[in-house]
C-alpha cells in the first residue's frame, strides 16, 4: 500500500506504512512521535496516541470497503498502558470482523523495545461517497 498521498493529520502524525495484507487486512505503520505531541508532564499527549490508533485501525479497514465507499470512526475504545516519548511509535492493526456497512478493528502500538503502550478496537462504519 502507498502511502503517496497523506493526509494532513497523516503528515502530523509522521504516518509511514511499513506493510500491508489486502487478504487480512493487517498493517503494521510507524509514526513519528515528536517533542511537541508532549503534554506537560513531558509525555506524548494522550489524544496524539488515540489519533495514531485511529489512523491505524483506519487503514486495516480499507481492503473490507468497496471502491465506491469509504469509512468513519464511529467508536475508538482506547486503553493506555505505557507513556510514550519522542521517537519512532509502531502501529498494528487487522480487521477482525465485518459486513456490508461495519467494519471492527483491533490495533495496538509499542514502542521501539516491543513493550505495549496502547489498544484499541475500533468500529468503523462504511459509508457511500457522494456522486
Amino acid at each position: 500500500m502507498s502511502d503517496n498521498a497523506l493526509s494532513p493529520a497523516a503528515e502530523l502524525l509522521g504516518r509511514e506504512i511499513l506493510s500491508c495484507d489486502a487478504e487480512t487486512g493487517e498493517v503494521f505503520v510507524r509514526f513519528m512521535a515528536r517533542p511537541d505531541f508532549f503534554n506537560r508532564n513531558g509525555i506524548v499527549h494522550g489524544g496524539f496516541i488515540a489519533a495514531m490508533l485511529d489512523s491505524v485501525t483506519g487503514i486495516a479497514a480499507a481492503p473490507r470497503v468497496p471502491a465506491d465507499s469509504w469509512v468513519v470512526t464511529t467508536r475508538l475504545d482506547t486503553r493506555y498502558l505505557k507513556t510514550a516519548t519522542a521517537g519512532p511509535i509502531f502501529g498494528r492493526a487487522r480487521a477482525v470482523e465485518s459486513d456490508e456497512r461495519n467494519v471492527r478493528i483491533e490495533g495496538e502500538l509499542t514502542n521501539e523495545a516491543g513493550a505495549v503502550l496502547a489498544t484499541a478496537s475500533a468500529e468503523m462504519r462504511i459509508l457511500k461517497r457522494r456522486a
